[in-house]
């Protein structure tokens, strides 16, 4: 288990740095190769060839391409310090970069952000595992029947509807027509937990809406081909009743593809859920990189990139862990 470790952490290493690699290659490599000058994104709208000059200097535009990159990786390890001979700035480590729009360290701004996105992926996250799974099951082992085209019926209208729309239904209903739910701003949960969360249910269910629908239809297929195999037949032969049947034997297999897909959603929504943070108006890493990209902030969209990645790697890398307890077999893949 050691070995299959360690060789897993080789590959994170190793696909991170691809992922700067690339990353750093299409904000920085691709517009000096074109052509463009990107100081000219951090000078405002009446500049001069001077001050143009400085910001080269102080971002480290005017060294080659491969000094810069190597410069960037120093300062996620050591820090950096942006020097234009009288004014330096300093940027600690982990330096993922320096937003001079905001004049903030970029990876300072992604923790004070990090705590909203990660409210918003972990609740929402909870509900769309429970309910999808328990939905699929229930609707399997009801193959045909009422409760199982109501339930494809509702997961079909969860995967087609766009989340600005349920974030828009939800309200509408929860709030405005049974008045089970009140709106309000996020709270961190260190301040007011009770606020915290109030203000967090809404976009739970928004954002788990999707996500339950899709592990509703997944779980139901798979549970379905899973209680036509041959050892399922054999062990109600055995005569071992129905609910340990589908618990210890039917359930196990058919979760077994649901925790990939569980890695890949969870550890994509850690580097940001776009679309319902700007529904709600919440001030995470998603709200973050729409931001940067509309102001061309490039250090903030390269470390929000880069982050997005950390969490998908780490993802999965927990994904092959728990695989590899599952099923010693893949110990040896």
């Amino acid at each position: 288990m050691l070995v299959y470790l360690i060789r897993r952490l080789f590959n994170v290493v190793a696909t991170l740095l691809v992922v700067s690699v690339v990353t750093f290659g299409i904000f920085f490599a691709v517009p000096k190769i074109t052509g463009s000058d990107p100081a000219l994104m951090y000078a405002g709208r009446e500049t001069n060839e001077t001050a143009l000059a400085g910001i080269r200097v102080k971002m480290g535009f005017d060294k080659p391409i491969s000094e810069q990159y190597l410069l960037f990786l120093k300062g996620i390890v050591a820090g950096r310090d942006y020097d234009a001979g009288t004014e330096m700035t300093h940027c600690p480590a982990p330096c993922f970069g320096y937003s001079f729009k905001s004049e903030t360290p970029v990876f300072e701004m992604m923790l004070d952000r990090i705590p909203v996105t990660v409210s918003l992926a972990l609740g929402a996250a909870v509900i769309w595992v429970v309910a999808g799974v328990l939905t699929g099951v229930v609707s399997a082992l009801k193959r045909r029947s009422a409760i199982d085209r109501t339930v494809m019926v509702g997961a079909l209208a969860g995967v087609s509807l766009p989340i600005f729309f349920t974030g828009m239904l939800a309200p509408a209903i929860l709030v405005y027509g049974l008045g089970w739910l009140d709106v309000s701003n996020y709270r961190p949960l260190t301040e007011d937990p009770g606020a915290w969360l109030n203000s967090m249910i809404l976009p739970w269910i928004t954002l788990a809406f999707l996500f339950a629908a899709t592990y509703a239809r997944i779980t139901r297929a798979t549970m379905l081909e899973v209680l036509g195999e041959d050892y399922i037949r054999t062990a109600r032969a055995k005569g071992l009743t129905e609910r340990v049947v589908i618990r210890k034997h039917a359930l196990r297999s058919t979760l077994t593809p649901l925790v990939t897909m569980f890695g890949l959603d969870f550890g994509g929504l850690l580097g940001g859920a776009v679309l319902t943070e700007t529904t709600f108006n919440f001030q995470g890493l998603g709200t973050a990189a729409v931001g940067a990209i509309r102001d061309g902030d490039l250090p903030v969209i390269m470390g929000v990139t880069l982050l997005a990645a950390l969490f998908v790697v780490m993802a999965n890398l927990i994904v092959d862990m728990l695989y590899a307890v599952i099923d010693p077999r893949v110990r040896l893949t």
